[in-house]
């Protein structure tokens, strides 16, 4: 059976990519990050994104799959990406088809907020 979970950024399934097709699978895990590009990704910030979530997906090793599991691994990803935008490492794509800043305004550093922000 597929299982799902949909954030604002992330995407997990219990299926793997095959020929474009998502396959359910008990023992597979596929990460979709930011399917609406949002966000200008480095590639180091898309591994940090990555590592983040193999750390997860161990830390409920051995316990069942379920819809509430796979809720928490997104739910802590999509913190994950809120500190990555908050420190820096990505920001948001301008050119996105949406811009409805979801993680909060940009912010903007000026002499009088300089280092405020940090």
């Amino acid at each position: 059976m597929l299982l799902k979970s949909t954030t604002r950024h992330v995407r997990l399934y219990t299926a793997e990519v095959n020929n474009s097709e998502l396959v359910p699978s008990d023992n597979v895990l596929t990460l979709d990050i930011d399917p609406d590009n949002e966000f200008n990704w480095s590639e180091d910030s898309l591994q940090q994104v990555y590592q983040k979530f193999d750390a997860l997906v161990e830390s409920y090793s051995g316990e069942d799959l379920t819809d509430y599991n796979l809720r928490r691994i997104g739910s802590s990803l999509e913190h994950f990406i809120r500190d990555l935008l908050q420190k820096g490492d990505i920001s948001y794509n301008l050119k996105s088809r949406v811009l409805n800043y979801s993680m909060g305004l940009p912010k903007m550093e000026s002499p009088e907020t300089e280092g405020k922000y940090q």
